[in-house]
Order: C-alpha cells, then structure tokens, then sequence
C-alpha cells in the first residue's frame, strides 16, 4: 500500500469543516513527502467558494498533491466500473480508478459506496458530508 492518500469529496470536505482526523492524516502524509490525490470530480463536489475555502485551495495547490481529471482513458475505466457494478456514481467510480492506479487508502465519508465497487479497497472514514 502506497502511504499516500486519495481523497474523495468527503475527505475534502471534512478538511474544510477542521476535521481533526483529516487535519492529522494530510499532516502525517505531508511529513513523509507523501502524494495526495485529488480526483477533479471530487474536487468539483466540493469546491463552492475557492476563496473561503482556503484549507482545501491551500491542498490543491502543494506540489504533493496531484489533481487527476477525468481524461478519456479515466472516463473509459469509470464507465466499465459502473456497468460492471450496476451503479451509476461517476466520482465514486473516477475515485476508486484514482486510488487503485496509485495504490493508496482513501479518505471518505462513504466507505460502503466505495467499496461496492472495489471491495479490497481500503478506506479511512471521516465525518465528511455528515459532520
């Protein structure tokens, strides 16, 4: 396993809300020189005022952390995870692509959604969207 982090749009979230848990895992990958990815359709879920959302603008922008778009060759494996999962979440899926190409443990606030898709998948839960 990679000792680096994805991040899902709850991962995102809970570090804008002060989630202590974020807040210690992204300074603990930080130490390490640890990469953090950031799928950009996460990213969009989460975004909605850049310049009141300095924690998250201030991740995105380390050279540490990488922002994965949703390319033709992403969107191709996201299609074929969802029709293969009978499901239709496309950040979900573009997430699970992003954490299995770069063998790291995601920071979510849905780890069942995730890891329906992928079941070996491993997950860290924070509070996310619900906290």
């Amino acid at each position: 396993m990679n000792p680096g982090l994805t991040l899902d749009a709850g991962g995102l979230i809970g570090l804008d809300r002060d989630d202590r848990r974020v807040i210690a895992l992204l300074a603990r990958a930080s130490e390490i020189g640890a990469r953090i990815t950031v799928p950009a359709t996460a990213l969009a879920q989460a975004i909605r005022s850049p310049d009141k959302q300095a924690r998250l603008a201030r991740l995105v922008r380390q050279p540490t952390t990488e922002v994965v778009p949703l390319d033709r060759v992403d969107a191709t494996s996201v299609g074929r995870l969802l029709a293969a999962s009978d499901t239709s979440d496309i950040t979900d899926a573009h997430v699970v692509v992003c954490a299995r190409r770069s063998g790291q443990s995601v920071l979510t606030s849905d780890p069942g959604d995730l890891q329906s898709l992928d079941p070996g998948l491993f997950v860290i839960p924070v509070a996310g969207l619900t906290g």
